[in-house]
């Protein structure tokens, strides 16, 4: 299968994934991670995106982000890759790149995907074997989502929002989802959207991303019905 362009289109999430080079370690230390989060926050101020989820893995990071403008995404791992690596590198004495040589990304469609992504980003230490439930790992998202935790790096999608009335409402609408396992084949969506750079919805979401871009996207091939197209 193919590598398909990366798409990021203003108002509209993404799901994007940057791994470390040669799947090595790109934290060390907590302070490490710590770092990562002001540098992250300092790149979403100043380039224009909103951020919904994350997961710091110790090879890899997983964003569910809403850009701003159309490059917002690729200013904030440009940055992220300079200021973040050049700390690495100092602080252990190492030399070449931290991260491989492009992130991986894909648009997602709100009315069907959103949520699930945001379990899907959240869960990863869980089936990492890392932890046993998602609250225990404290680089990610879920304990201001799941558990009401401030986390000024985050602002909730009106998604998220739509949960409840109230903080903790919301709260518990959403540790309620994680009562459900995933769907094979939304994992199976989100893991090829992503990979492949791209997007994953509706037939609805489909046009909204043609009518956005000013050009028709290829249909998915005949077959078992899929929500990932081309």
């Amino acid at each position: 299968m193919s590598r398909q362009t990366r798409m990021y289109i203003p108002g509209i999430p993404a799901h994007v994934v940057q791994r470390g080079h040669n799947r090595k370690a790109c934290f060390f230390a907590d302070n490490d991670y710590v770092l990562y989060k002001e540098v992250l926050a300092e790149a979403l101020g100043r380039y224009g995106g909103s951020l919904h989820a994350y997961c710091l893995m110790s090879n890899h990071i997983h964003l569910l982000l809403t850009p701003l403008y159309e490059d917002s995404i690729q200013r904030i791992f440009q940055h992220m890759g300079r200021q973040y690596a050049q700390h690495i590198n100092q602080s252990y004495r190492r030399t070449g790149a931290l991260w491989e040589g492009r992130h991986r990304g894909s648009l997602v469609c709100e009315d069907n995907y959103l949520l699930a992504c945001y379990r899907y980003i959240e869960l990863n230490p869980v089936n990492a074997g890392m932890v046993v439930m998602p609250e225990d790992y404290c680089w990610s998202s879920y304990r201001a989502n799941g558990c009401g935790a401030v986390d000024d790096l985050l602002t909730p999608h009106q998604n998220y929002k739509d949960l409840g009335k109230t903080s903790k409402e919301r709260c518990f609408a959403y540790r309620e989802l994680f009562q459900t396992p995933l769907a094979d084949q939304d994992i199976h969506d989100i893991r090829v959207a992503t990979k492949t750079n791209r997007w994953v919805g509706d037939a609805r979401f489909q046009e909204r991303l043609e009518n956005a871009l000013g050009r028709k996207l290829s249909i998915a091939k005949p077959g078992r019905p899929s929500l990932i197209k081309k």
